[in-house]
C-alpha cells in the first residue's frame, strides 16, 4: 500500500534535514576558519575520550584549555588521530567567545578543517540530491 504524497514527504524531509546539516558543519568550518588565521592560540590538552557508539570505532575528543584571563574552557572537537587523554595540543580562540570558537586546527593539524569540509560538501550534496529528485516527483 503506497501513502499518497509519501515519496514528497520523504524527499522533502531528506532534503531538508541535510540542509540543515550542511549550514550548521559549514558554519563551524567558517568559524574554524577564521579562529585558526585571526584567533588567540595557547597550550591546551585532551581532557577526555568516550566512544558514544559501543558497537562503533567512532570517538569523541575533549579538549581543555585555560583563556589569557584565567577561566578553564572544555570544548569537543574533530581529532583526525586518536589521540589519549593528556595529549598536549595547540588551540585557538576567539577572545570574545572561547567556548563557540575553541579548536585544535592550526598549522600543524587540519583534521578539523578537512573533515568540515567534508562532512558539509557532502551533506550539501545530499541535500541537492533529495531536492532533485523531490523536483522530478513534483514534475512526474
Amino acid at each position: 500500500m503506497e501513502v499518497p504524497g509519501g515519496s514528497l514527504l520523504f524527499f522533502g524531509f531528506m532534503a531538508a534535514l541535510f540542509g540543515v546539516f550542511a549550514v550548521s558543519y559549514g558554519r563551524r568550518l567558517l568559524t574554524v576558519l577564521h579562529t585558526v588565521r585571526r584567533g588567540v592560540r595557547t597550550t591546551g590538552e585532551c581532557s577526555k575520550v568516550e566512544y558514544p557508539d559501543r558497537d562503533s570505532d567512532a570517538k569523541d575528543h575533549y579538549f581543555v584549555f585555560r583563556t589569557a584571563d584565567g577561566r578553564e574552557v572544555e570544548f569537543k572537537d574533530l581529532a583526525g588521530w586518536t589521540m589519549s587523554k593528556g595529549a598536549q595540543v595547540t588551540v585557538a580562540y576567539d577572545p570574545a567567545d572561547p567556548e563557540r570558537t575553541a579548536t585544535i586546527a592550526g598549522r600543524d593539524n587540519w583534521a578539523p578543517i578537512r573533515l568540515g569540509l567534508v562532512v558539509t560538501v557532502g551533506c550539501g550534496l545530499a541535500c541537492l540530491v533529495f531536492l532533485i529528485l523531490l523536483f522530478h516527483e513534483l514534475t512526474g
